[in-house]
């Protein structure tokens, strides 16, 4: 379902875009939308799941609500539909959808502390909740994979879900109680897909660190690949004095088999940031210094091997998916990164990894007013392809406020 945006939502045209862009939440703002590796869009094309912030000038607490919100893109028309205390500042109530416009997932909070992944059918209001949480869904809706989101934001902040201190458990070394979870998304039932214990003895190469003094693993990213039948985790080594994370991706069968270590903590510590499954679900890409001195967009296997940069025409930065035609890649960049303009405005780009040729989709302010003492606030576009690959949809905040944004880019991927 295309809808046509142009008679129901301002048009953005700061700095001369070079598609039609319109602001899809002109009202109250505080909104964004979840990632860059699962669309807003509902699979119908009408309907957009967002969260909502209940504040953005201060840090919010343990207990604060947000609001999961529908935006109808056929009548222009913004809803509440559920209130959330399962949420944090980055990735909100992890809201996306199931396999039809009847399936809303997304998180909350109950008592005493424990998070929960809830299915909600926004036409109706009927509702399920699960045991586990949702960070993502299978291709298929029938699973969600999460790690434990009590214990997200110990390596950074913004993830996972707003506890108490006293209420998020701790690691030691390789935990065998916690890793990577999947919910049955029928029966609601959760189990410990893999623990970390389980990645350490069985990944190969083996993981890093393998000296496990003074420190812990915990779970962050999670990523089914676009067939289904893989799963990518970053698996992070906190250590317990001021040193710096180290993160690996591993990769691993949906059965808990087969585990690769895809980007190891050395090769990742030259320099690098957000992998993300290309659309053949054989590989993976991100953003890496594999010289450690220029950022670029580069791709491996999912057992690490073939590790090579895609182009070396442009420079990578943010947040980059590849379209499914395996051409190009469209990407934001963060404020400090050489692709952004130095004065709070970044650039959404999408980049020809056949010519070499990039494009400046569109320059929009996204330095938010307050972004926290932890950069907690900030606000990341995400850009995020709809179910067609047509449009993209993207946070700014160019009047100070969150919003979310969608840009045609039919006419350029014609070309």
């Amino acid at each position: 379902m295309a809808t046509d945006l142009a008679d129901k939502f301002p048009r953005y045209t700061d700095f001369d875009p070079a598609v039609p862009v319109w602001c899809v939440t002109p009202g109250t703002g505080r909104t964004f939308h979840r990632f860059f590796d699962t669309s807003p869009f509902s699979p119908s094309g009408r309907y957009m799941a967002l969260t909502r912030l209940p504040f953005e000038d201060r840090v919010p607490g343990p207990g604060d609500v947000a609001e999961v919100v529908l935006v109808d893109l056929e009548t222009g028309d913004e809803r509440v539909v559920a209130n959330t205390r399962g949420w944090d500042t980055q990735l909100g109530a992890q809201a996306q959808w199931g396999t039809d416009d009847s399936q809303l997932f997304y998180n909350d909070l109950a008592a005493p502390w424990r998070p929960f992944c809830v299915c909600l059918d926004p036409r109706s209001g009927e509702r399920m909740e699960l045991d586990g949480t949702v960070y993502m869904l299978s291709p298929d809706a029938q699973w969600a994979a999460s790690p434990c989101l009590l214990r997200t934001a110990i390596t950074q902040a913004g993830y996972g879900v707003l506890a108490p201190a006293d209420r998020v458990p701790l690691n030691h070394g390789a935990a065998s109680d916690d890793g990577l979870y999947i919910t049955h998304t029928a029966t609601g039932k959760r189990r410990l897909l893999i623990s970390f214990a389980e990645i350490l003895e069985l990944a190969t190469p083996q993981l890093q660190p393998t000296d496990l003094t003074g420190g812990a693993f915990y779970g962050f990213h999670v990523k089914w690949n676009p067939k289904g039948d893989r799963l990518m985790f970053v698996v992070r080594w906190q250590p317990d004095h001021d040193q710096p994370l180290k993160p690996n991706l591993i990769t691993l069968k949906t059965d808990g088999s087969e585990v690769h270590v895809a980007m190891p903590a050395d090769v990742w510590a030259r320099g690098g940031h957000h992998p993300d499954w290309c659309p053949d679900g054989e590989h993976v890409m991100m953003n890496l210094k594999l010289d450690g001195e220029t950022l670029r967009f580069v791709q491996a296997r999912y057992d690490g091997t073939d590790l090579r940069t895609m182009t070396d025409a442009v420079l990578g930065s943010g947040h980059p998916t590849l379209h499914p035609n395996g051409r190009h890649i469209v990407t934001d960049a963060y404020p400090k990164e050489p692709v952004s303009f130095g004065d709070g405005t970044t650039p959404i780009r999408l980049v020809d990894i056949e010519s070499g040729q990039e494009t400046t989709l569109a320059r929009i302010r996204t330095v938010p007013p307050f972004a926290g003492p932890k950069h907690e606030l900030r606000v990341d576009p995400h850009p995020a392809w709809d179910t067609r690959f047509r449009r993209i949809a993207f946070n700014a905040c160019p009047d100070g406020t969150r919003r979310v944004f969608v840009a045609d880019l039919s006419a350029l991927l014609d070309t």
